[in-house]
This record gives C-alpha cells, sequence and structure tokens, in this order.
C-alpha cells in the first residue's frame, strides 16, 4: 500500500487525470485520423490499380489483340506488342498483371517469375465474372507470405464481344507499411505529448496544490494551537481567496481563544478565590468542577469524577430532579474532619442547560451559613435566656405581691421580709436590665472610652477595698503584686475598673471560706499590660471552658442564680477589653482555682489608641 501512497496525493490525481483526458482525445482523434487515412490510401491505390487495368483492357480491345485469325489465334507480332504494352503500364513492384483470351488462359505476365503461367488458365472467380462481361470486379487476398494483396479483373470488349481479361495483383505491403509508420509516428508523438502534458501538469497543479499543502499545514498549525503564523496569499483565484478567508479565520479564532482564556482564568480565579463553594456536574450527575472552598467544605481533595449525591451525602432524588430541570435548596451539616466543628451550609442546586441539548448539568453553589445559624441560635437562645431570667424575679414579686395583698401586711415581720425580698428581686431585674443595655451599646458600637491616666496599683487597691466586707466574711486572704518598674498608663479606668470587679466579684464568690485571691499587675515583653486575678475557688470544668464568655452562661446556673449573677458579667468583661484593644485569657482547673489575665495595650495620650 505504501508503493501507491504518492498516488493518493491530488497533484498525482490532477496530472492523471489530465493525462488520461489527454490519451483518451488523442486516441479517439488517432484512431479516426488513421482509419479515415488508411481508407483513403487503399480507396486510391484501388482506383489506381483500377483505371490503370480498365485503361489496359481499353487498349487491348483496340488495338492487334482484338484481330485474330479463322482459328482464334493471333500473330507473334500481337503477342510481342502485347508483352510491350503489359511491361510498360505496370511497371511497379510487386504487382503482376495478366492479361487473357476469352477462355481464361493466361496469354501474357508482367511478372518474369511467372512466365511458366503462360498458357495455363486462371480459375480465378474474378475472372469468370470479367469473361463473363462484368466490369466491376475488386478482391483482396492474402499470399503465401502473408501479405495482401489487392486483386482486379477487367473484360476486354470488341465492340459488344469480350474477346478476354486483364487480371491485376498487386501488393499492398508499401501501403500498409505507409500505414504502419504512420502509426508509429502517431504513438511516438502521443508519447511525446503525454510526456511534455504530465511535465507541464506537475509544474501547473504545483501552483494549485502548493498553496493547499501551505493551507494543510496551516490547518495543523492551528489544530496544536500555534495561531501565529499565515498562509501566503498567492493570487487572487479561488484559492488565493480561500488562503485569505482562512488567515481571517485564524485571527479570529487566535482572538477568540485569547479571550475564552481570559474568561477562563477569570472564571478560575473568582471560583478559586469565593467564599462559596462550587460544583459542576455532567449530564449524569457526576462532578467535573469544584473549587477550592468545596473541596474545604467538604474535607476532600479529590472530588472530580464523585456524584453529586455522594459529595453532599443526599439523596439521589433531589439531583434526579434538578437534572429534570427543578431548581431546590437544602441545608446540610457536616462535621469537620480537623476541628471537629460542625460546618452547616446551604446548598443551591441550579440546572445547566443548553439550547440545543437542554438540561447538561447541575450547579450547585455552598453558602457557609454556620456563623448565621449559630447566631440565629444565639438569638433564639438569648431571648429564651432574658425570658427565663425575668420571668422568675417577676414571678416571685408576684408572687409575693399577691401575699402582701391577701393579708400579709398585717403581720410586720412577715411583710418586712417581703418587702425585703421584692426588693431584692427587683435590684437583680434592674442589674439584668443595665447589663443587657450595656451589652448592646457593645454590639451596636455605641460604647465610648474614657481614657485616663491611672496608676495601676492604686486601681487594684480600690477593687480590693470594695470587696473588703465580702473577704472578710469568707475569711479570703487577697493579695496585691505591681510591678515596680510599671508606671501610670493610659486606660479607660472606669471599664477596667468593672472588668476588675467582674472578675473579683466571681472568684470571691466560687473561693471557699478561707482561701486566696491574688492579683498581680506588670509589663509583658510584647510591651503590653497584663493584669491577673487567681483564685483558689472551685474551678471550672474543662469542658465549660469554651462557653464561659457566653452570654447567659453558667456553669452552676442554679448556685449563680442564687448568687445573684446575671450570667453576662464575663461576656460584658470580654467586650470592655476588646474595646480597649485588648484580650481576655481564662485558665481553671478544677478543684484548683482559676486565673484570668487581662491583656492591654499600654498608649501615650494622644496616640491613635488614645
Amino acid at each position: 500500500m505504501k508503493l501507491f501512497a504518492p498516488l493518493r496525493t491530488i497533484q498525482a490525481k490532477l496530472i492523471m487525470m489530465v493525462l488520461l483526458l489527454i490519451l483518451i482525445a488523442v486516441q479517439l482523434i488517432g484512431v479516426y485520423f488513421i482509419s479515415t487515412m488508411k481508407k483513403s490510401l487503399i480507396d486510391n491505390f484501388t482506383s489506381n490499380i483500377n483505371t490503370q487495368a480498365q485503361l489496359l483492357a481499353v487498349l487491348l480491345g483496340s488495338g492487334e489483340f482484338a484481330k485474330q485469325d479463322g482459328e482464334g489465334n493471333r500473330s507473334d507480332e500481337a503477342i510481342e506488342s502485347l508483352k510491350q504494352l503489359v511491361g510498360s503500364l505496370f511497371s511497379q513492384n510487386g504487382t503482376e498483371t495478366q492479361v487473357l483470351d476469352a477462355s481464361g488462359r493466361v496469354l501474357s505476365t508482367s511478372l518474369e517469375s511467372h512466365q511458366s503461367y503462360i498458357g495455363r488458365k486462371n480459375t480465378s472467380l474474378l475472372v469468370s465474372r470479367a469473361l463473363q462481361g462484368i466490369s466491376d470486379n475488386t478482391g483482396e487476398l492474402i499470399d503465401e507470405d502473408r501479405s495482401r494483396k489487392k486483386v482486379i479483373a477487367k473484360p476486354i470488349l470488341s465492340g459488344d464481344r469480350v474477346i478476354g481479361a486483364v487480371y491485376v495483383v498487386a501488393s499492398m505491403s508499401e501501403l500498409y507499411n505507409t500505414v504502419e509508420r504512420i502509426n508509429r509516428i502517431f504513438v511516438s508523438g502521443m508519447l511525446l505529448a503525454l510526456g511534455l502534458t504530465a511535465v507541464l501538469g506537475i509544474l501547473l497543479s504545483g501552483t494549485i496544490t502548493s498553496p493547499i499543502k501551505a493551507l494543510t499545514l496551516q490547518v495543523t498549525a492551528v489544530a496544536e494551537g500555534r495561531f501565529d503564523e499565515r498562509v501566503p496569499i498567492l493570487g487572487n483565484d479561488e484559492i488565493g481567496q480561500l488562503s485569505a478567508a482562512f488567515n481571517e479565520m485564524t485571527e479570529r479564532l487566535s482572538e477568540a481563544l485569547s479571550i475564552n482564556e481570559e474568561e477562563n482564568e477569570k472564571l478560575s480565579s473568582i471560583l478559586s478565590n469565593m467564599n462559596d463553594g462550587v460544583l459542576a456536574t455532567d449530564e449524569i450527575g457526576r462532578v467535573i468542577v469544584a473549587n477550592r472552598r468545596a473541596r474545604a467544605m467538604l474535607g476532600q481533595e479529590t472530588i472530580e469524577g464523585m456524584t453529586l449525591s455522594e459529595c453532599l451525602a443526599i439523596d439521589k432524588a433531589a439531583i434526579a430532579g434538578t437534572l429534570e430541570g427543578k431548581e431546590s435548596t437544602r441545608l446540610i451539616s457536616r462535621m469537620q474532619p480537623v476541628s471537629e466543628e460542625e460546618l452547616v451550609f446551604r446548598a443551591s442546586l441550579t440546572p445547566i442547560r443548553r439550547r440545543d441539548k437542554g438540561v447538561v448539568g447541575v450547579i450547585a453553589v455552598l453558602h457557609d451559613v454556620t456563623e448565621a445559624e449559630k447566631l440565629d441560635n444565639s438569638r433564639r437562645e438569648f431571648v429564651a435566656n432574658v425570658s427565663h431570667e425575668l420571668r422568675t424575679p417577676l414571678t416571685t414579686i408576684k408572687s409575693y405581691t399577691e401575699a402582701l395583698d391577701d393579708g400579709a401586711l398585717a403581720e410586720p415581720p412577715l411583710a418586712e421580709r417581703f418587702v425585703g425580698v421584692i426588693r431584692s428581686e427587683t435590684e437583680r431585674m434592674i442589674r439584668l436590665v443595665n447589663d443587657l443595655l450595656h451589652l448592646s451599646r457593645f454590639d451596636s458600637k455605641q460604647a465610648q472610652l474614657r481614657r485616663q491616666m491611672t496608676d495601676v496599683g492604686e486601681m487594684m487597691e480600690d477593687v480590693v477595698d470594695r470587696f473588703s466586707l465580702q473577704l472578710r466574711q469568707k475569711a479570703i486572704t487577697v493579695k496585691v503584686e505591681v510591678d515596680p518598674n510599671l508606671s501610670k498608663v493610659w486606660i479607660d479606668r472606669d471599664g477596667i475598673d468593672q472588668v476588675l470587679d467582674n472578675i473579683v466579684s466571681n472568684a470571691i464568690k466560687y473561693t471557699l471560706d478561707g482561701g486566696s485571691v491574688r492579683l498581680t499587675a506588670g509589663p509583658t515583653e510584647s510591651g503590653q499590660l497584663s493584669v491577673s486575678v487567681r483564685d483558689t475557688g472551685i474551678g471550672i470544668p474543662k469542658k465549660d471552658l469554651a462557653h464561659i464568655f457566653d452570654r447567659f452562661y453558667r456553669v452552676d446556673k442554679a448556685r449563680s442564680r442564687n448568687m445573684g449573677g446575671t450570667g453576662l458579667g464575663l461576656s460584658i468583661a470580654r467586650e470592655i477589653v476588646r474595646v480597649n484593644g485588648g484580650s481576655i485569657l481564662l485558665d481553671s482547673e478544677q478543684g484548683v482555682g482559676t486565673t484570668v489575665t487581662v491583656m492591654l495595650p499600654m498608649v501615650q495620650e494622644g496616640s491613635e489608641y488614645a
């Protein structure tokens, strides 16, 4: 098959087509020309022989040949004259002329080699026809040496009487040799013409195939992604117009691909940096595209190839419905393997439609709503906690008020105790409402700082003085330690006093009688102010440490409420410290004690933090 590979090219096909067309045309012309020429030569040859035979017959019919004696014999002078006449009229090579008498006997022949035929009878059918007076007697024969000869017989008339016949046998070898030479000349000319046509075909077809080859190379280059090459335009013909159109198409395709690549880069960048996870599937629901956020949310590095129902751990009916053209939204929760925290995200499933094929896939957008869900839960818990915290004192106040109204006022000792409970519960509600208002100002960014130059040691001594009565009642030992190198700092004295009051109050509440509380203050290596309150109280279980600063969170709810706490103190303390640009840390061990550390920036008056 490789041998015929060159013949499959357009150039070879064009050359072969032209050669075949020329060959067919030349063959048709040659056959017509040679056949016509051969017929003309044969006709001329026959006419010439026929004319000469007719001339000889006329001459013999009017000359000495017609004279005979009574027995039908002719004189010697007539016979000699006959030989000279026959020899002079038919002297061409290969032609034999015989003169026959009325009985068909040979009287004379033009060939010396056939002198022995004289006196013999010629039995040819043409001779018989001529002796019967028929003048048109022509035929052909093939001799022993396979040469073709023309045979003509003419009657010799003397008046109306047939007195003999002329029998001519002329060789046609020269004629057919001429035809053969013409054939050879024609074949040589045809081969020469075909050779020249092939050469010209190669040269001329190259003008067609060269641009086609250039187009083929350019198409290959475009298929490989190389758009910088162009097809040379060699003319204004159809191929030149095709080359120009292809160059324009290449430029437009290059521009379109550049724009497409740019859009893909933008899309890839957008998908990679989106806060939402994005998954795209094919028409059977298998994931083909997943951005980085989706992998992080689902906790899987390799998502491509998985079904969407496997990735999201949802039933296949939802995916099947989306593939049928229905949009849907699902709330999905998943436990993160690293942080072991629950991640809640909303999955919006939207079908991908193509105009000619309908739905060809699904787009799943995963929106992280963990914080929103936590916030909603916090709000619900906050409302429930506030309602619960207010309901208890209000119920108590209502109960004691009804008791007073029912006659307890008539008993002064009992009435005084009831009024005391009502006052205590009212103060508790006032503290709760004040704490809520305080937190509300922090949430709405309305809290204002009133910084002032503060002596930290003095501030800590004031805190101890405020709780001196409670400390003496529980026989708790207090120790204040302030770094001597610590100078006055620029802080919000009122806010930090409230933070320390809350921390010290909690330390006293949850420290058993005879325990100790130590307050320390000093600068850190990073240039911050560190204030710590360490107690030897009951401590906090580890499971509660992560929620200790949550609003209304109590480790021991019943005991905290009995001690008058609102569950908002540490939340307020954290917000105050945060507004001051610091942080608050809590470290506790159950049965050993708790240490609360407040870290505050030490700023100068007039700085951006002041």
